[in-house]
């Protein structure tokens, strides 16, 4: 009887060690379209478990369609919002900045990840640059461009738009625009995936 209660035990602890790396991690999301924002500028949270679950929590949120179609390789997303993928451009993600050498349904994510998803042209061969944008004093902001790999260098020519009203050319990746009473800060660069949002 004992033995009966021990093995009831262990079978108990593997179901819940199973369940506990299928719960959703809370991380923040971004999609940028090929034209705008559709989701996200200043990355919301949303309960996830990997990073197509984190496109499918923010399309619910976002109330904006995408589409996956099921290829031998898995899952591929071959449309968010209005662009379907075709040719050498098409939708693509990173996480923490870096794109996975994984598909999105097998990429398990933790509290606190950063999950982009964006429209690209691969005619190149390599994606385009990512920009976040990060604060380093009060009203300054720095951009960098990352890689694929997700190491960010200065995004020399980047250009900050504070709200609507105004747009400055950054120096060497930096730029102080002065008080902007809460408007959202993001950064633009021809060839690059627009910036992160920060107030």
């Amino acid at each position: 009887m004992h033995r009966w209660s021990l093995i009831i035990a262990a079978l108990a602890l593997l179901v819940l060690a199973g369940a506990g790396s299928a719960l959703a991690a809370r991380v923040h999301v971004r999609v940028e379209g090929k034209t705008q924002t559709i989701f996200g500028s200043t990355q919301p949270a949303v309960d996830a478990a990997n990073a197509l679950d984190a496109l499918g929590a923010a399309s619910a949120a976002g109330e904006f369609y995408y589409h996956v179609t099921m290829t031998g390789f898995g899952p591929y997303v071959d449309q968010i919002g209005l662009y379907p993928a075709g040719g050498d451009a098409g939708w693509d993600y990173k996480v923490n900045g870096a794109s996975p050498p994984i598909d999105a349904r097998d990429d398990a994510l933790k509290d606190g990840d950063v999950v982009l998803w964006y429209w690209a042209d691969f005619s190149s061969g390599a994606g385009p640059k990512t920009l976040r944008l990060v604060r380093f004093r009060r009203n300054c902001y720095r951009v960098l461009a990352q890689d694929d790999a997700g190491k960010g260098i200065s995004a020399t020519g980047a250009m900050l738009h504070v709200g609507n009203r105004r747009t400055v050319r950054t120096k060497g990746g930096t730029r102080c625009v002065g008080p902007h009473n809460g408007l959202l800060v993001r950064a633009t660069m021809p060839g690059a995936v627009r910036s992160n949002a920060l107030r």
